[in-house]
């Protein structure tokens, strides 16, 4: 029994392997020339005019790619005349923004390339060049995904901030990723915000992790604010991609508890401190990291579609 389960999860691997194999570097280059030129544009304007658009499009990604992985079941909007929801709908996904973004680099696609770029490489192309307006990482990517042909709130079981790190670590490994990617992906908070309800148990309770002077402002914030009040996960160089965000819960000043766990489970530490000490070492990791994420569970070849609207399936039944 023991060497068949192992047999299978070797097939779950290579095949997982073989499907990203199938992404390349340039695949829109004779079907859409200008496809990425045209992504980093729309991305660059929005940067501009609101710099927050990195964190917002990280999330996004993340939660797309961790459900049924990268084909943007995520973008899909629930149709209340025929009693249907989506993944967008659900709980983990209420926060989720940007994809208005997303919409417009489609429309603009749609415009000049009908029915070519997938929706799915959208999300992965804008979040990459939107990092590196941030002062993150420049990393290329493969593209050639599809789009998926599924969008179910039932199938959304991300992992909360409240988790332990071994429970996380669990979920990124069904990923396919390592113990690395998840201590590097979570650094993507150097640009994040939270609402109070993500943290306001932590500084009502008087968490013992937390600086006491940086849990006071916070319990005044959510306190004498809205519900939707938000705060940066990186309190420093709240719009940077860069290894602030280490040195930070390596001094109690997580925000949320997934990332004040981070610094001093025995799991993740060692990786905090590195990342905290060097920071071209965290931003040749995330690089690395996030191409991984990309490629998850991708549909390729004539799987899948092209959706023309990205908030839409093609031929929804």
């Amino acid at each position: 029994m023991k060497i068949l389960s192992f047999l299978l999860v070797l097939l779950c691997l290579f095949s997982q392997d073989f499907v990203s194999a199938q992404l390349r570097i340039g695949f829109y280059k004779s079907s859409c020339p200008n496809a990425e030129l045209i992504v980093k544009s729309i991305v660059q304007k929005r940067f501009k005019n609101n710099p927050s658009i990195t964190g917002a499009l990280l999330r996004l990604h993340f939660h797309d790619c961790g459900v049924r992985g990268c084909d943007a079941s995520i973008l899909i909007d629930s149709d209340p005349s025929k009693n249907r929801t989506s993944e967008k709908d659900s709980g983990p996904n209420f926060t989720v923004r940007g994809y208005e973004i997303i919409d417009e680099i489609k429309e603009k696609l749609e415009s000049i390339c009908p029915l070519v770029v997938s929706c799915a490489d959208i999300v992965s192309l804008a979040t990459r060049d939107s990092v590196a307006f941030a002062g993150g990482p420049k990393y290329t990517i493969p593209t050639g995904r599809r789009d998926g042909l599924v969008s179910d709130p039932l199938e959304v079981n991300l992992p909360g901030p409240a988790q332990p790190v071994s429970e996380i670590l669990r979920f990124f490994i069904t990923l396919g990723l390592n113990k690395n990617d998840m201590v590097t992906l979570l650094g993507a908070h150097t640009v994040g915000v939270a609402h109070c309800f993500f943290f306001q148990s932590r500084v009502s309770n008087e968490d013992p992790t937390m600086d006491p002077e940086l849990a006071t402002r916070l319990l005044k914030l959510c306190n004498t604010s809205s519900p939707t009040t938000t705060t940066f996960l990186d309190q420093n160089t709240s719009f940077t991609v860069d290894n602030q965000f280490y040195n930070q819960i390596l001094n109690k000043k997580g925000i949320l508890a997934i990332d004040q766990k981070l610094a001093f489970d025995k799991l993740s530490a060692p990786i905090v401190s590195r990342f905290a000490t060097n920071g071209n070492l965290f931003k040749r990791s995330f690089a690395k990291s996030m191409i991984k994420m990309g490629n998850i569970n991708v549909i390729v070849g004539d799987n899948g579609e092209i959706r023309k609207n990205c908030r839409v399936f093609n031929n929804p039944n």
